[in-house]
C-alpha cells in the first residue's frame, strides 16, 4: 500500500460543499440499483469503488472545462463515503424485513414514516461504528477488504510518477477483463459454472466465473481463505447431505439449488459461531493484560476528542429508533429498548466479519435477532420483524463506514469529518430509497414472491418471523444442539485470537470466516478462498511485482465487475 497522500498539496480540501454535493447526486443514482437488485436477488453492491471511480472521472471533465481547484483526494474519499452511504440504505430493511411485515401483517407505511424509519436504523449504525472504531480498527488489525481497496484505487488514481502510472494501468487492466467477463455473462453468454457431480452443484460446489470475488480473497489472505474453505466444506460437503439424508431438511425434488431449504438449518450454528466469537475476542481484549508491543496495544488509534458529541448522538439515535418502534410499530417499551443493545451487540459481530471477509452477514444477523425475540416476545410476528430490522440497518451502515474509516486511515483522512459525510449519505438514501421502493412496489402482496420480483431476502424473513410464531420450540432441535456446539467452539477461538502472538495466530481458524461459510453458498466461498490461494501463490514467486502492483490489481477486478454489476442492473430497470 502506498503512504497516506497527506503530504498532497490538495490535502486541505476535504469537508467540502462540492465534495458533499457530488456525493449526494451519485448516492442517489447508485440507490435505486441496489433497491431493484435487492428485490430482484437478495444481494446488492457495494458501491464505494464505483461512487469513486464516477467522482473522480467527473471532476477531472469538469478540470478541463476550466475548473478553478482540481479534485482532491480527500475530497474524493468524502465523496465516496456519502454516496457508499446512501446506497446502502437498503440494509435499513426496504428489500427484506419491510416488504415482509407488509406481506405478514399488511402494514404499508407512508412515504414520510418509511423515510424516518430507515434513517434512524442507518443513524444508529453510524455510531454504533464510531464506538466500534478503535477496538476493529486499531486493535484487531482486520483487513476491511473493501476500505482497503477503496483506498488504494484512490491512491493509485491521484499518485504521479512512472510507478504510479504501472500501477493505474494494471488497476485498468484487471478492471477492463473483470468487467468484460461479467458482461458477457450477463447479456451474452451465461458461462457454465462446473461442478463436479448434481449434488454438488445443488449444494454450491460450483465454479463462479466472479473475478470480483478473486479480488477480495487476495485482500483477506490465506488464513481467511482457508477458514472459508474448511467452513464451506464442513456445511456444505459434511452437514448438508446429512441433513437430506437424516429427513432433518426436506427439498423439493427436482430443484436447481438446495441452498435455501439448507441455509435455514445451517445459519444457526454458522451465526452462533460468529457472534461467540466476536463477543469473546473483545471481551479478552478489554480484560487481557497488554504486553509491550503486543495484539492488545493499539496501532496509531488517533485520541477521541470526540466522546461527549459521540455519547449524545448514540442516545438521540436509540432514543429515536425506540420511538419510532413504539409509536409506527406498536412495539412494546420493554421490548424497544432491548432491541438497542441486541442491535449494537450484532453491528460489533457485522462488523468484525466484514473486516475478515469483506462479506457482511446481514440477514443472518438479523435472523438470530428474530430467534432472540421470539423468545422475548413470543407469537409478535410485528415485534419480531421490527426488531431484527433495527439490527440489520445498523450492522449494515457499521459495515460500510468502518469500511469507509479504513479507507480513510490509509489516505490520512479525518474521520470526524466522513461521519458528517455518512449522515448526509443516509439522508439522501432514505429519501431516495424508500421513494423508489415505493413506487417499484405499490402493492407488496400483490407483486412480491412472484416471476418478476422474486425478492429472496423477503421470502426469507417472512419464514422465519411465521415459523418463530412459536418461540424457541420453533427452531429443530439439532439446531439448536449444533448452535451451542458452535458457541463453545466461537468462544476458543476468539478468545485465542485475542490472546496469541501473531506468529502463532496464522494457524489459528478464523472463526469468522468459518461461521460465514455457513450463511453463503460455497461458490462464494470457494471464489474467495481460490483469491487468496492465488495471492499467496503470487506473493511468493514474485516477491517484487506483488508487493507493487498486486493490491492494485484485486481493487481493479473489485472495481470492474462491480461497475459492470450497476450498469446490468440499470438497464434491467429499463426494461
Amino acid at each position: 500500500m502506498q503512504a497516506a497522500a497527506a503530504k498532497s498539496p490538495d490535502n486541505s480540501r476535504e469537508l467540502t460543499p462540492r465534495a458533499i454535493i457530488t456525493g449526494i447526486c451519485l448516492g442517489a443514482i447508485l440507490t435505486p440499483c441496489n433497491v431493484y437488485a435487492g428485490l430482484k436477488i437478495g444481494w446488492s453492491f457495494n458501491m464505494s469503488i464505483t461512487a469513486l471511480l464516477l467522482g473522480f472521472l467527473l471532476w477531472r471533465l469538469l478540470a478541463r472545462a476550466g475548473a478553478r481547484h482540481p479534485w482532491a483526494i480527500l475530497e474524493s474519499n468524502i465523496s465516496q463515503t456519502t454516496a457508499s452511504s446512501a446506497a446502502s440504505i437498503i440494509s435499513g430493511g426496504l428489500v427484506a424485513p419491510i416488504p415482509a411485515l407488509a406481506l405478514v401483517s399488511g402494514l404499508v407505511l407512508a412515504p414520510g414514516p418509511l423515510m424516518a424509519w430507515v434513517f434512524a436504523v442507518s443513524f444508529l449504525g453510524v455510531w454504533v461504528a464510531w464506538y466500534l472504531r478503535t477496538p476493529l480498527l486499531y486493535r484487531s488489525g482486520l483487513a476491511y477488504p473493501a476500505g482497503t481497496v477503496t483506498a488504494e484505487t484512490m491512491l493509485d488514481l491521484f499518485a504521479e510518477g512512472a510507478v504510479a502510472m504501472r500501477r493505474v494501468k494494471v488497476l485498468l487492466s484487471a478492471a477492463t477483463l473483470s468487467a468484460g467477463l461479467k458482461g458477457v455473462d450477463g447479456l451474452l453468454w451465461t458461462i457454465p459454472r462446473w461442478s463436479p457431480g448434481v449434488l454438488p452443484g445443488k449444494l454450491g460446489f460450483a465454479v463462479d466465473p466472479s473475478l470480483l470475488l478473486t479480488g477480495f480473497g487476495a485482500i483477506i489472505g490465506l488464513r481467511a481463505g482457508l477458514s472459508l474453505l474448511a467452513g464451506a466444506l464442513l456445511a456444505w460437503a459434511g452437514l448438508a447431505p446429512w441433513l437430506l439424508d437424516s429427513g432433518r431438511v426436506l427439498a423439493e425434488p427436482g430443484g436447481a439449488s438446495l441452498f435455501v431449504p439448507l441455509v435455514e438449518w445451517l445459519l444457526w450454528p454458522g451465526v452462533a459461531l460468529m457472534v461467540a466469537a466476536t463477543i469473546s475476542n473483545l471481551l479478552a481484549r478489554m480484560i487481557a493484560s497488554r504486553r509491550p508491543g503486543g495484539r492488545g496495544e493499539p496501532t496509531g488509534a488517533p485520541a477521541d476528542t470526540f466522546r461527549v458529541a459521540r455519547a449524545l448522538a448514540f442516545s438521540a439515535a436509540a432514543l429515536l429508533v425506540i420511538v419510532l418502534e413504539v409509536t409506527l410499530f406498536g412495539i412494546g417499551p420493554w421490548a424497544a429498548l432491548l432491541s438497542i443493545p441486541m442491535a449494537f451487540f450484532l453491528a460489533a459481530v457485522v462488523g468484525r466479519v466484514v473486516g475478515e471477509t469483506g462479506i457482511p452477514p446481514i440477514g443472518a444477523v438479523g435472523k438470530l435477532s428474530q430467534l432472540g425475540f421470539a423468545v422475548i416476545a413470543p407469537a409478535q410476528a410485528t415485534t419480531n420483524l421490527m426488531t431484527a430490522n433495527v439490527a440489520g440497518g445498523a450492522a449494515g451502515q457499521t459495515a460500510d463506514l468502518l469500511n469507509d474509516f479504513k479507507a480513510g486511515m490509509l489516505v490520512g483522512a479525518t474521520p470526524q469529518r466522513q461521519v458528517v459525510a455518512q449522515c448526509f449519505g443516509i439522508a439522501t438514501g432514505s429519501v431516495v430509497g424508500s421513494l423508489v421502493y415505493l413506487a417499484l412496489i405499490p402493492d407488496p402482496k400483490g407483486m412480491l414472491l412472484t416471476a418478476q420480483w422474486p425478492a429472496p431476502a423477503v421470502a426469507t424473513w417472512k419464514a422465519v418471523a411465521e415459523v418463530l410464531l412459536g418461540g424457541l420450540a420453533s427452531i429443530p432441535a439439532s439446531a439448536l444442539l449444533a448452535a451451542a456446539l458452535a458457541a463453545v467452539l466461537g468462544t476458543l477461538l476468539g478468545v485465542l485470537e485475542a490472546v496469541l502472538a501473531p506468529a502463532l495466530l496464522r494457524f489459528l481458524p478464523s472463526a469468522s470466516a468459518l461461521g460465514l461459510a455457513f450463511v453463503i453458498p460455497a461458490s462464494t466461498s470457494l471464489g474467495l478462498f481460490y483469491g487468496a490461494l492465488l495471492a499467496y501463490l503470487l506473493a511468493r514467486l514474485f516477491r517484487k511485482w506483488s508487493a507493487a502492483y498486486l493490491v492494485a490489481g484485486a481493487a481493479g477486478l473489485v472495481a470492474g465487475e462491480s461497475l459492470m454489476g450497476v450498469l446490468l442492473a440499470a438497464l434491467s430497470m429499463a426494461a
